[in-house]
């Protein structure tokens, strides 16, 4: 299936999709037309618009499964409503046969609290208390839907670059864990499966086919969308099954920073990136004179850009997208490469906008093709690494440090902070000379 994106019909975004051919003689429309519910006036750029339509196909794929499956998608949806209506009420859900099976104290204390609750009953009410059918079982195959389902308000914040980026390894590890021990029902998943895929890891760092770091982050993203479901739904999952995975042994590695005399004679040598393409190349020359985070230049939208105020300068916001931290947000001066590529770019650089890690690949290919990364662990990234080097060179106060990097300053913050005119001091004195032609 080609990649989602939102239709406009009226004056609102929607999803459009054709039935599948295999459920098409159970879901008689020929195409399901559901509106996000926003308009195309308020979300010109289909940013909000993209992400509720993600959230959508994920329902409409859940019903089509429970299709398939030959189940009725009418009594998933009421049993998710009816555990939510359940938790408001301060009661434990049971389906119907649970609590028939269950201590007959809990089956008269439920009729007499739905004798009470009459006056207000409607469907979701009577299936929280009394139960309603049992809800198929969430398999390893539904984990990071089940996920993002429960994680929907933080991932609102996301933009559809940032989604995808948080969700593949996700899918990865599922798909690995799946694997090793198939795929389970999430209540069945046990203590034997989770050492069984530790041992899987342990068997590729020993051969040289993976790194332990990543066998790692494979533990914690399983462990946390385990976690966030049953929280959330309360279905069985056993947490401590998955507990204490971690292989001993990591090495955290840092990026190896630019010498800054290779940056300007290199680099930044007139006609050194001939053959990128402007915005690719002027991307460049604004991280090696200001540090900037690669995806923060460029997210950068017109009214982030100041170029004739008294101090030029960007603003680093969240905005149609979230920060790497909270301290991530900032003013940033521009001097030097900065400020010269900037003025040719006063509307940002809308050829990469949310597209930071496809750049990243071309920037670095570029960098290989032309010999200017002398390590394996040179990369464009490393061009921040040398902003931070340059500036501690020159021996400016911590806090300065951190608001440039934006990076978290330890001690409590009074006041307003240095301004922009003492930002600009500092910057001014390591400035890279820009390359004639920019």
């Amino acid at each position: 299936m080609s990649k989602l994106t939102p239709q406009r019909k009226g004056s609102f975004w929607y999803l459009i999709r054709r039935v599948p051919a295999d459920v098409r003689l159970l879901d008689k429309r020929p195409f399901v037309k559901l509106t996000t519910g926003i308009r195309i006036a308020d979300d010109p750029r289909a940013i909000r618009a993209t992400q509720a339509v993600q959230l959508l196909n994920a329902r409409l794929e859940e019903d089509w499964r429970d299709l398939r499956e030959g189940r009725d998608p009418k009594d998933r949806r009421l049993v998710e409503e009816a555990k939510y209506t359940a938790k408001l009420i301060g009661l434990p859900y049971k389906s119907a046969a649970q609590i028939a099976s269950g201590p007959f104290e809990d089956l008269v204390s439920r009729l007499g609290l739905l004798e009470k609750m009459h006056p207000h009953m409607d469907e979701a009410l009577a299936a929280a208390i009394m139960g309603g059918p049992d809800g198929p079982p969430i398999r390893l195959t539904d984990l990071v839907d089940a996920f993002e389902k429960e994680q929907a308000p933080a991932l609102k914040a996301l933009s559809p670059d940032q989604r995808r980026k948080a969700r593949n390894p996700k899918k990865r590890a599922v798909a690995n864990l799946i694997g090793v021990v198939g795929d389970k029902a999430l209540p069945d998943l046990s203590r034997d499966d989770a050492l069984s895929f530790r041992d899987w890891w342990r068997n590729r760092v020993l051969v040289g086919t993976a790194e332990i770091g990543t066998a790692n982050k494979d533990f914690g993203h399983i462990s946390k969308m385990l976690r966030t479901v049953e929280d959330a739904r309360r279905i069985g999952i056993s947490l401590e099954a998955f507990a204490k995975l971690r292989l001993e042994g990591e090495e955290t590695g840092q990026r190896t920073a630019y010498e800054p005399d290779f940056v300007q004679k290199v680099i930044l040598k007139d006609g050194a990136l001939d053959g990128l393409n402007h915005e690719a190349r002027r991307v460049v020359y604004v991280v090696a004179d200001t540090g900037l985070r690669l995806s923060e230049v460029v997210n950068l939208l017109p009214h982030h850009i100041h170029l004739d105020a008294e101090v030029p300068h960007v603003e680093i916001v969240a905005e149609g997208r979230k920060l790497k931290t909270r301290h991530s947000a900032r003013k940033m001066p521009l001097v030097g490469c900065a400020l010269a590529a900037m003025r040719l770019q006063p509307d940002g650089f809308p050829r990469y906008r949310d597209k930071a890690a496809s750049l990243s690949a071309l920037v670095n290919k570029a960098l290989d093709a032309r010999e200017m990364r002398p390590t394996p662990g040179h990369s464009l990234y490393s061009l921040r690494h040398t902003f931070e080097d340059r500036l501690t060179a020159i021996d400016p106060p911590d806090k300065i440090i951190a608001m440039l990097m934006g990076h978290k300053f330890q001690r409590p913050r009074y006041g307003a902070g240095p301004s922009l005119e003492q930002l600009k001091g500092w910057l001014g004195r390591i400035a890279f000379t820009p390359p004639a032609s920019v």
